[in-house]
């Protein structure tokens, strides 16, 4: 299948040559309040032409706030948002006619067919049907529904529900891709295609904002990283650099009958001495090391079930921000 056309603008290579500039969004100093409760501080980034750049937090750590100021929907009580040489809100909407978004929860029009929702939401741009119509079926093939063209959204799986969303907010051939939580509440098989619809976007020279709370999801799509908890930020850079830069590269995962013991009782700190870094998260014990051999032939004498692997942005994630679980507020 192919990626829907997009033109001159978005062949491959146009987006990187020395004309271009070296960022095409970019956010200065953001703080949002609410009342007494400062959902954002503070925050400030950029995004490169082609590049993907994924935010993530805890609950309740300022992502979504960010994206709606992102859009012009929430106007911040500091810093500003500048897009394309242009500023919000002055210029919000020559911005948008640049955006594509995908929200968090579904907002395709129940009443109209597949077809008619890409056709529908490019008439909000100003385009003309003449110009929408030979894109449909594109658009359809770029997400895999070709076939459901003339079904209504309450006959799709959440799956296809998400594809046509970033179906439809390519209509109007964004330059930038606000993405939030795209693919929360699918099953492993449609987030891989999800994936590979937004590899091929990334492949054409588009641009994408990704919040996301699926670590595996940051690592195959972001070229960079923005961690931010309680509305600021605390890390950025490039995944395998931020796990380099926070982590030991070597993971032990202990649990079973007895594991919680190697963290807690003195007898067993001699092996817990072997780690740089021990933590416990429900019943399994995660022990942070450098060279995991000799915690390992420690642990084999024991009748513990263990798993070795390198160090990941999940615990980058959780280094960062801790394991206790937050409520969304």
């Amino acid at each position: 299948m192919r990626a829907p056309r997009t033109g001159p603008a978005t062949a491959p290579g146009r987006r990187h040559n020395a004309s271009m500039p070296d960022t095409i969004f970019e956010c200065h100093r953001l703080t949002k309040r609410f009342g007494e409760h400062t959902a954002v501080q503070d925050l400030s980034f950029a995004i490169a032409p082609g590049e993907c750049l994924g935010v993530i937090g805890p609950n309740g750590a300022g992502k979504t706030t960010t994206i709606r100021m992102c859009l012009g929907l929430t106007v911040p009580d500091e810093g500003h948002v500048s897009a394309f040489g242009l500023q919000m809100p002055r210029d919000a909407l020559a911005i948008k006619a640049r955006l594509g978004v995908v929200s968090q929860f579904d907002t395709l029009d129940p009443d109209f067919s597949c077809a008619e929702n890409l056709l529908v939401y490019g008439r909000y741009f100003g385009l003309k049907d003449a110009a929408i119509r030979p894109r449909i079926p594109e658009l359809l093939e770029f997400a895999a529904l070709s076939h459901k063209a003339q079904a209504k959204p309450g006959e799709l799986s959440g799956g296809m529900k998400r594809r046509l969303s970033l179906a439809r907010s390519l209509v109007a051939n964004p330059d930038l891709l606000l993405l939030d939580e795209p693919t929360t509440g699918l099953d492993p098989q449609a987030r891989h295609l999800m994936w590979e619809r937004l590899q091929r976007l990334l492949q054409q020279g588009k641009s994408i904002l990704l919040t996301t709370h699926f670590m595996d999801e940051a690592e195959r799509l972001c070229s960079r990283l923005l961690v931010i908890d309680q509305g600021r930020k605390i890390a950025e850079g490039k995944p395998r650099e931020l796990i380099a830069e926070h982590l030991e590269p070597d993971v032990v995962e202990v649990y079973g009958h007895g594991a919680l013991a190697l963290a807690q009782d003195e007898a067993h700190a001699p092996l817990r001495a072997l780690a740089s870094r021990v933590e416990v998260s429900g019943e399994t014990v995660f022990f942070y090391t450098r060279d995991a051999r000799p915690l390992l032939a420690a642990l084999g004498e024991r009748p513990l079930r263990t798993l070795h692997r390198p160090a990941n942005l999940e615990d980058l994630f959780l280094k960062l921000t801790g394991r206790q679980i937050r409520d969304d507020g």
